[in-house]
């Protein structure tokens, strides 16, 4: 690595390569997410890493995401592309190009450690590329699709090992209401705009919901308006019946009137997930209601509801609280002895009957075998007598030795591994 380094070849700022010794912490993970999709009847989607750049600049024109970091390209054939900063755009997409918004309802999607690319400056739990679990939920148009995201994500940190998130949610109405909450917040903050960043005076023309969002002008945003004094019957009906669900559900929350959420198509509710201990990007995930987007982007007028978690931020979070390291993953039997053809069929027998099997190609000494051994995690030591004398298997955590017949080996190991 270092003539690599000097050489200048080095992975691009904001990424991270995934190791041997922590890809089973994502594993883990990755398999408690798609169980506990599962539960819910969520089936598992992919998408590209790219898309056609109007795609993505299409459900975000006043969003910071889309102005300033979207990683766009154009390829040899001139056409515009753009890595997918998110995942709602890119499957709302590829359900429509598979028409499965005109099959039967409601249709119920995954996505686990999905990478999304954002030029932003790179901290903790935020890097350019990072992963997302997410799930999207089409044509259910009361809120028990938005409760049952939510209880669904809390149910998935619960299961991970995070303790300490609060559920925060809000409303920010709809295409009805909405204009006269933006009215109400620009005559708030129309005094204010000489005291705010550069960013929120952009935001009062564009997008005066982010306002609220800002973690510089958070004080001037505690005094703001709020969205539920400014709702239309059918809004207010809809946030409190997902109330009544949230309790129906056992879930505590908080009502949190500063919310909003990154993208310009959320409406009625929006929510996240907030760990306090993961510094300033506290939100370990979120998501919301967004009626309108998949009608922006050519399909039929249908509700939707989804929600996105970093997969990095998680696992940020699993540290602070001492968990995530999930089940080790050792070696179920390491095999050695004097005849490499021998030793390498029984590895090759066991692996084929799932144990998890591995064999010196050093030509290192019997004791350094053992030491090889220990290092891997290896639970047994299978060693070979030689012509038909019986194997010597020995159990590393007892240091327990006893003689089994060369056929019965396997069936030996899958017993203990069976034993726990």
């Amino acid at each position: 690595m270092g003539v690599l380094a000097a050489a200048g070849i080095q992975r691009p700022r904001g990424t991270e390569d995934i190791l041997p010794a922590d890809a089973h912490r994502w594993r883990h993970l990755e398999g408690i997410a798609r169980d506990q999709a599962g539960r819910y009847g969520f089936g598992e989607i992919r998408t590209p890493a790219f898309e056609y750049t109007e795609l993505i600049h299409r459900v975000g024109v006043s969003t910071d995401v889309v102005q300033k970091e979207t990683y766009d390209f154009a390829d040899r054939g001139g056409r515009s592309l753009t890595l997918r900063p998110e995942g709602t755009a890119p499957v709302v997409r590829a359900c429509l190009q598979a028409g499965l918004f005109g099959g039967s309802l409601p249709v119920k999607v995954a996505y686990v450690s999905m990478a999304a690319f954002r030029y932003e400056r790179p901290e903790a739990g935020r890097l350019r590329q990072h992963h997302q679990f997410g799930c999207e939920c089409f044509g259910v148009p009361g809120p028990t699709a938005d409760a049952e995201l939510m209880l669904l994500l809390a149910d998935f940190l619960a299961a991970a090992g995070i303790r300490s998130a609060v559920a925060h949610c809000n409303t920010i109405g709809c295409a009805e209401c909405r204009p006269s909450y933006r009215q109400a917040l620009q005559a708030y903050y129309r005094d204010l705009l000489p005291t705010l960043c550069a960013d929120c005076r952009r935001r009062f023309e564009q997008n005066p919901l982010r306002l609220l969002d800002c973690k510089i002008d958070r004080e001037a945003a505690l005094g703001a308006p709020r969205a539920t004094d400014h709702l239309c019957a059918a809004c207010g009906e809809h946030f409190q019946g997902l109330r009544a669900l949230l309790a129906a559900g056992g879930l505590t929350y908080e009502v949190d009137h500063l919310l909003v959420r990154g993208f310009d198509y959320y409406t009625r509710t929006v929510f996240e997930f907030v760990h306090a201990g993961i510094g300033s990007q506290a939100a370990l995930g979120g998501g919301g209601r967004y009626d309108g987007l998949v009608e922006s982007l050519g399909g039929a007028p249908l509700p939707a509801a989804g929600f996105g978690v970093g997969m990095e931020r998680l696992l940020g979070a699993l540290a602070l609280e001492g968990r995530g390291d999930g089940p080790a993953e050792g070696c179920d039997l390491f095999v050695t002895g004097e005849d490499t053809a021998a030793v390498f069929a029984l590895c090759a027998e066991a692996r084929r009957a799932g144990v998890t099997a591995e064999f010196d190609g050093l030509g290192r000494s019997l004791r350094a075998q053992f030491r090889h051994a220990d290092r891997l995690g290896a639970r047994l030591v299978a060693i070979l007598q030689g012509g038909d004398r019986p194997v010597a298997l020995r159990d590393m955590r007892t240091r327990q030795q006893r003689d089994i017949p060369r056929p019965a080996i396997v069936a030996a190991v899958l017993a203990e591994k069976d034993a726990g």
